[in-house]
């Protein structure tokens, strides 16, 4: 899989790239992510890619030509499954839409600045545009990292154990259970004896119990209620 992120600020998101899962991942050939600084593609002396927006309104808008001269540029080196631009009011990010885009070969990630994008570059170059909350952002970088995150790790071959990923929250639409470890008993506080006893199919109805009584306590929403 691979990953190229546009940015106006590409030292924001290279640390995090090269840290942790999404560090791992890399080194094992099982992903490649790249930054582009959207300032190397600009037509511009001084290097703006923003200019006044039309109609008065406040704020700074990000302008096509660079925009479109890195997505060109991309594209002219390969095929993208998809082009996605985040912002606010585009698709709620999910962990069934974390699953689908890890599934993919190649993705950009346009991370949205100021007051946002030049429509056209929505209207004739993004396939796909995605939101991580109700609430805005300086810009998109942290988004593009929080969905590069949930990508990446479900990527097969990333996580070590590929099945911690298959029991996350959202996987089945439910909360995940608690989960505990050693010791079974701190200062009184004791570990669920099911949990002990060793009773696989048991430990399991306790799990989904307590997945189900989570789900309908914090997020009655996944269940429809």
């Amino acid at each position: 899989m691979r990953i190229d992120i546009i940015t106006v600020l590409p030292e924001m998101l290279d640390g995090f790239i090269n840290t942790s899962i999404l560090a791992r991942a890399q080194k094992k050939g099982l992903v490649e992510i790249h930054l582009h600084n959207l300032r190397d593609y600009t037509a511009d002396k001084h290097r703006r890619v923003d200019d006044y927006p039309f109609g008065g309104s406040a704020g700074m808008v990000m302008q096509c030509q660079p925009i479109d001269a890195c997505i060109t540029a991309l594209k002219a080196e390969r095929d993208y499954d998809e082009v996605i631009f985040t912002t606010p009011d585009g698709e709620q990010f999910n962990q069934p839409m974390a699953n689908a885009f890890s599934m993919l070969n190649n993705v950009i990630i346009l991370c949205g600045h100021y007051k946002g994008i030049d429509y056209r570059i929505r209207e004739h170059l993004i396939t796909k545009e995605v939101s991580i909350g109700d609430f805005v952002l300086t810009g998109g970088e942290l988004a593009a990292a929080v969905m590069a995150d949930a990508m990446v790790r479900l990527v097969p071959g990333v996580l070590s154990d590929e099945q911690s990923a298959l029991s996350d929250s959202f996987q089945d639409n439910l909360l995940a259970a608690p989960v505990y470890t050693r010791p079974a008993d701190y200062k009184g506080w004791r570990v669920p004896d099911v949990l002990l006893s060793g009773h696989e199919a048991k430990i399991k109805e306790w799990e989904l119990s307590q997945s189900l009584e989570r789900t309908r306590r914090l997020r009655p929403d996944l269940l429809g209620e």
